[in-house]
Formats: C-alpha cells, structure tokens, sequence
C-alpha cells in the first residue's frame, strides 16, 4: 500500500518536476509571441493584457489597473505551473470567455520555457535566482 501511495505522489509531481527544467533562454525567444500584448521585468506595464510580473503562483486577475474580462475574473485560478501550461496550451478553452485571442502554445517544451522565463521574475519584475 505504501509502495502505491508513494508511486502516486511521485506521478502526480513529475509535471512540476519538467517545468521547473524549462530553459529560461529558450523560454525568452517564446515570450516573443507574447510580447505584442504582455510586457515583463522592471519597467513591464500592462498593454493588452496584463504585465506578467510575478505571474507564478499569483491567482488569476490581480494585476492593478488591467480590466480582466469576467470570465477571467470568475475563474479564480491559481497560476501553477500546470494551470498556466493549460492555459498557454489554449486559452478559450482553459478559461471560456476570456478576451485573450491568442491561439495557444501547442509544444510541451515551449510551455516548459516559457513557464521557467515567466517564473524568474518577482512581482516587481526583478530576476531572482
């Protein structure tokens, strides 16, 4: 039983495990896609959407001075790792209704960096190691 137990935990870590192993550099050639509607780092302001700073582990629309559409607001997400990757992957269909119009990250390994770039930065848009 133990053995099944402990089987499941590691499974059930193993995504975080891959995002956390992202490459930051590939990870910012992604963010290139992003960069129409999303800003990043010291001076990020929001455009389209939302400045990204600090977006790992934030919960979902709390960025000061973005108008969230209400999908987006009701969803109260937590963006992990995981969420964030299905989100990344499709945004209309992780959040119905959100005005985000981008098509989606189909790639596992671009998710994996993109996530690992987003990650480096604090909420004041500072790297931390």
């Amino acid at each position: 039983m133990k053995n099944i137990i402990l089987a499941g935990l590691i499974s059930a870590l193993v995504p975080f495990a891959a995002f956390a192993e992202g490459d930051i550099e590939d990870g910012e050639k992604v963010f290139k896609k992003c960069k129409a509607c999303h800003m990043v780092g010291p001076d990020a302001k929001n455009r389209v959407g939302p400045m990204l700073n600090g977006v790992v582990g934030r919960a979902s629309a709390q960025v000061d001075g973005y108008k969230y559409s209400k999908a987006m607001k009701a969803a109260e997400l937590t963006w992990d790792e995981e969420t964030l990757s299905a989100y990344l992957a499709n945004p209309r269909k992780a959040v119905k209704g959100t005005k985000m119009a981008f098509a989606g990250l189909k790639k596992d390994d671009d998710r994996e960096n993109i996530i690992a770039y987003l990650a480096q930065f604090d909420a004041d848009g500072n790297i931390v190691e």
